[in-house]
């Protein structure tokens, strides 16, 4: 199995992410760094404590590193029309020359957008406009000019310059267990399929339920890698983390994505690491 982190960018200061972010760059077990994208605090209780955009602080993070892959694990799609995400990503990729992974989610987070005033929408109503979304991205990264018809979107000859650096585009990753409707996405457009957390059994279900999609469509499972969150403690607790990583591995998962507790300390990378070196291929 390989190993990435997150930090989520909560309850955490800068300078602090950026030193986490840093020092994993210097460690080969770890591959990948994540954040996730929210404007509130979502862990713990405090959900009005300082919370950091996820975006802007990828793009200083491509900047700042050179050798991690990064990305948004994931973007909600409501947050913002999918084209200027598109731009965005675009720009990211650039920045990263060439190491974006393009974390995607129909959205979930009900107190943020009541708050913020975007509209979240019934169930229905944000995978619809989540399957929309998906199909605009890709077709602005990849082709020369978009144009799109949508209940929800609408491009008329819409460029997307200059493109990334990723070819086609940048690997699409998507989160979630919904099986009607995410997993059948996932099939369709993930390079990545992201299960946030639960149970191994839960997880061997769900990736024969993707499995089962891709048959449907005549695509190759196998060209979807698939990853999981690995929860290191708030007292760094490394024995448990690795019987977990090695739970993981055993049942075949591809990356797990170590999820560092804030406040954030670069100090936890090298126990962490030395632990999981012997489960990293």
């Amino acid at each position: 199995m390989r190993f990435g982190i997150k930090t989520a960018p909560q309850h955490t200061d800068w300078k602090d992410m950026l030193d986490v972010w840093r020092g994993a760059d210097e460690i080969v077990v770890f591959e990948s760094a994540w954040n996730f994208e929210h404007f509130y605090p979502i862990l713990g209780l405090d959900s009005h404590g300082p919370c950091l955009e996820g975006w802007s602080m990828l793009a200083a993070m491509a900047a700042a590193t050179r050798r991690l892959r990064l990305g948004c694990l994931v973007t909600g799609i409501v947050y913002r029309h999918p084209a200027v995400l598109a731009k965005m990503a675009a720009t990211v990729d650039i920045i990263s020359d060439g190491r974006l992974e393009l974390g995607l989610g129909a959205a979930w987070n009900e107190e943020e957008c009541g708050a913020y005033g975007i509209e979240l929408g019934t169930l229905r109503e944000r995978f619809d406009r989540f399957d929309e979304a998906v199909e605009v991205i890709v077709s602005l990264l990849t082709l020369q000019t978009t144009t799109f018809a949508g209940k929800w979107f609408q491009l008329t000859d819409a460029w997307c310059e200059p493109k990334p650096v990723q070819q086609p585009h940048p690997p699409i990753v998507i989160g979630g267990t919904g099986e009607r409707r995410t997993l059948r996405t996932a099939a369709r457009w993930a390079q990545h399929w992201n299960f946030p957390g639960g149970p191994v059994e839960m997880w061997q279900h769900k990736r024969a339920v993707l499995q089962e999609h891709c048959a449907a469509i005549g695509r190759d499972p196998a060209e979807i890698m698939t990853s999981t969150h690995l929860r290191l403690s708030p007292e760094g607790d490394v024995g448990a983390l690795v019987e977990d990583a090695a739970r993981w591995a055993d049942a075949g998962m591809d990356l797990g994505i170590v999820y560092l507790p804030p406040p954030h300390r670069a100090s936890v990378l090298e126990p962490v690491a030395q632990a999981l070196r012997p489960l990293a291929s």
